[in-house]
């Protein structure tokens, strides 16, 4: 069962971790590239703080950004600020979350996020979650797959197996899990053999998430499938 105070805390805890990422950092690493292509490291502490307000809008029954090209703009905008900038817009940004979060809330209502897509309002904070922690991932700064606490890539692989799900274009699909989790997962159309996909967790996680490319997952010789694009 979801429970959005619980993933708020989470959302607290790895927020904590990405601002002592951070802290650790200075200007000329800021600068540099991140491992998502053409962003530097700026661009995706941006996006994660402008993020933040665009799920406070959520939450209070706005749009969740003005307009695609607003959003753009605003990452272009303030990636280029100082490490002391950053941080400050960082830390702020996700007060102003985690004040809204605590408020009295009909979690159970329908909300609107971007490009039409609906959700409940319930697994917004999880939606959240998954920002900090994988955008924690894409700094490039030590924090990787393997350091993701084991429940949340759990939830992450079963959140991006939920949403290929029923997809003509990805082939029926079987995630299995080899290490502790020992989690199992089916996405996909219909139309075929399933193919069975097996690794770590973290492994896994990265190939949904178009983190990795997959290479290291066992496919009992079939291709492995191909996933659009978040």
């Amino acid at each position: 069962m979801i429970d959005p105070l619980r993933d708020l805390a989470s959302v607290r805890e790895a927020t904590e971790r990405l601002l002592s990422a951070v802290d650790s950092m200075d200007n000329a690493v800021l600068a540099g590239p991140s491992r998502l292509p053409g962003w530097s490291r700026g661009h995706v502490l941006a996006h994660v703080s402008r993020n933040a307000d665009a799920i406070v809008n959520i939450l209070e029954g706005r749009p969740m950004y003005a307009s695609a090209e607003a959003r753009e703009a605003d990452i272009e905008r303030d990636a280029p600020r100082p490490l002391d900038v950053q941080l400050a817009d960082l830390r702020d940004s996700a007060a102003r979350l985690e004040a809204v979060g605590a408020l009295p809330a009909d979690w159970r209502r329908t909300v609107q996020l971007r490009n039409g897509v609906t959700d409940a309002a319930a697994r917004v904070p999880f939606r959240r979650l998954v920002e900090v922690e994988l955008h924690h991932v894409d700094l490039d700064v030590g924090y990787e797959l393997e350091d993701l606490p084991q429940e949340f890539t759990a939830r992450e692989i079963d959140f991006l197996a939920q949403r290929f799900s029923g997809r003509p274009d990805v082939p029926p699909t079987r995630i299995a899990a080899t290490d502790g989790s020992g989690g199992e997962w089916h996405t996909g159309g219909t139309d075929g053999a399933p193919v069975t996909v097996s690794g770590p967790s973290a492994a896994l996680v990265g190939w949904l998430a178009g983190r990795r490319d997959g290479a290291s997952l066992d496919t009992a010789g079939a291709l492995l499938p191909a996933l659009p694009p978040l």
